[in-house]
């Protein structure tokens, strides 16, 4: 069983900067494309930014110039770095690593932006 650990959450006020992380001991990581998601109260899960084993990333609309998605297989490790956050990015975030034959999930990392 892969499991991926998340850290980097946390309370920030509007306009600063966090960096999620999201570590796994599995040999699957490089073969790997990787995601990061996130869930709002109430709302549904929602795409952030993807990054395919081959480097090619991209992110949703909402998050475009401020969030930056990258990976370091050498150390099974994603990355979302965060700048000029917004309260509306509040949310649970989730990283998640897929292929056509596995999918999985981290645990989830709170990020709340207050204004």
């Amino acid at each position: 069983q892969v499991q991926l650990v998340e850290s980097g959450g946390g309370l920030v006020q509007a306009g600063g900067s966090l960096r999620l992380s999201c570590t796994t001991s599995g040999s699957i990581f490089s073969i790997s494309t990787l995601g990061w998601y996130r869930q709002a109260p109430g709302k549904q899960r929602e795409l952030v930014a993807v990054i395919t084993s081959n480097g090619n990333a991209n992110s949703a609309d909402s998050v475009k110039g401020r969030f930056t998605i990258s990976r370091d297989d050498a150390k099974n490790t994603m990355f979302l770095q965060m700048n000029s956050l917004k309260p509306e990015d509040t949310a649970v975030y989730y990283c998640n690593v897929h292929s056509p034959i596995w999918d999985y999930w981290g645990q989830g990392t709170q990020v709340t932006v207050s204004s």
